[in-house]
């Protein structure tokens, strides 16, 4: 089964910054770097990762959404909250059980938060 993990970030509550793409800005960039390098590659050997990226910040974003037949735009993220999405990663499990394992293992999960999601399979 394949499922989503989506990577989240409150950005006040760590003690760090996030730079373009989405990695922390603070004395311990390289070393998170390395594991998250690290992760995915142990990932891509064991066939789960199927593909992953981040993203860059949500004031970067565009919210759209037609009502009535108007297309509505706006700047920035729709939701006024401290978490933001930061990244995202596609993987492939035998259930939700290994897919947490997975998940537990990404080093984002020692400094955020990940939601894993099943995606639905056409």
């Amino acid at each position: 089964m394949k499922y989503m993990l989506v990577y989240y970030d409150d950005h006040t509550a760590n003690g760090h910054t996030l730079d373009t793409d989405g990695h922390p800005t603070d004395e311990g960039q390289q070393a998170y770097r390395a594991a998250c390098e690290d992760w995915q590659v142990d990932m891509e050997r064991r066939g789960v990762l199927l593909g992953t990226t981040g993203l860059l910040p949500p004031e970067e974003s565009t919210t759209l959404r037609v009502r009535d037949g108007r297309t509505l735009i706006a700047d920035g993220p729709f939701a006024e909250t401290r978490e933001q999405m930061g990244g995202i990663s596609l993987i492939e499990c035998a259930d939700l059980d290994q897919a947490r394992q997975v998940a537990a293992g990404h080093p984002w999960s020692a400094i955020g938060l990940i939601e894993i999601r099943p995606v639905r399979e056409q």
